[in-house]
């Protein structure tokens, strides 16, 4: 076993485990965990940017970062998914205090400044947030039912990755984006998105559905789609913003695997779409 395999495992060996002892727990553990990598990750996105010429404001942007988690757990109790507009403060002080700090430094792009900021926290901080409504949703689920449901995205997620990778080793053929990931096939992403409709409803069923929250069929085939679709594009975003920063990682936060950026690409785009669909059909 090489080094580097071997830092992977251990590093998947601790935080695997230690994110679902934090889902589990809810409250503010989740929500400290949630704005820590929300903060690490907009590091890591106006790390990238400063790369491409622009100056973001990253002080602005951590608080951003942290602030979405925040205000989302103070309005898990909820219920309309039309309710989560509650987030748009922290966006709007994020822009203010942007504005504020800009003011003061006229002379370094502050349009470019600030709207990469407000990316950066957005991205990282406000995304993710979103687990928050899946760990307490509506029905007032208890801990290890709403932790399932929780882990219904994540748990797709890294099935449609699995899948991706083995399809692309086991077929090969043509690329899928040649210039942003050369590795990636179009085998590779059709076995991702058939993985991501198959782990959805199996989880949706045998796990979620058996911890006693009922969660229709229709809504789980719905979330696999999603996530075998976004998930791969969210993987694709990111390379994207890599390649422009001239980088092959976005920071070294996980020995072996990367940034925050790199282990939670997809989950940027496949949670909040998750929440999405289950809010819209009435399980949140």
């Amino acid at each position: 076993m090489s080094g580097s395999l071997g830092r992977r495992i251990a590093v998947a060996a601790v935080a695997i485990p230690l994110a679902a002892g934090v889902v589990y727990a809810g409250g503010w553990i989740l929500v400290g965990l949630l704005a820590l990598l929300g903060a690490l990750g907009a590091r890591e996105v106006y790390g990238l940017a400063a790369r491409g010429g622009a100056q973001p404001l990253p002080g602005v942007g951590y608080v951003g970062a942290a602030l979405f988690p925040v205000l989302a757990y103070l309005a898990r109790s909820r219920a309309d998914a039309m309710d989560w507009i509650v987030l748009a403060p922290a966006a709007w002080l994020l822009l203010v205090l942007g504005v504020a700090t800009a003011i003061r430094r006229p002379d370094r792009g502050p349009i470019a400044g600030i709207g990469v900021t407000l990316l950066g926290a957005a991205y990282a901080g406000g995304l993710p947030a979103t687990l928050i409504f899946l760990r307490y949703p509506s029905a007032g689920a208890a801990p290890w039912p709403a932790t399932a449901l929780a882990f219904l995205p994540l748990v797709t997620t890294w099935a449609c990755d699995t899948c991706a990778m083995a399809g692309g080793a086991g077929f090969g053929g043509p690329k899928l984006a040649p210039t942003l990931s050369p590795a990636k096939t179009w085998s590779g992403a059709a076995a991702g998105a058939a993985g991501a409709l198959l782990a959805a409803p199996l989880w949706g069923t045998l796990v979620v559905g058996r911890a006693g929250l009922a969660v229709s069929l229709w809504q789980l085939v719905a979330c696999g789609a999603f996530v075998g679709t976004a998930g791969q594009f969210g993987d694709l975003a990111e390379s994207l913003f890599k390649r422009e920063a001239g980088v092959k990682d976005s920071g070294a936060f996980f020995p072996g695997h990367g940034g925050v950026l790199d282990r939670l690409d997809s989950l940027y785009w496949t949670v909040p779409g998750t929440a999405l669909i289950l809010a819209l059909g009435g399980t949140l």
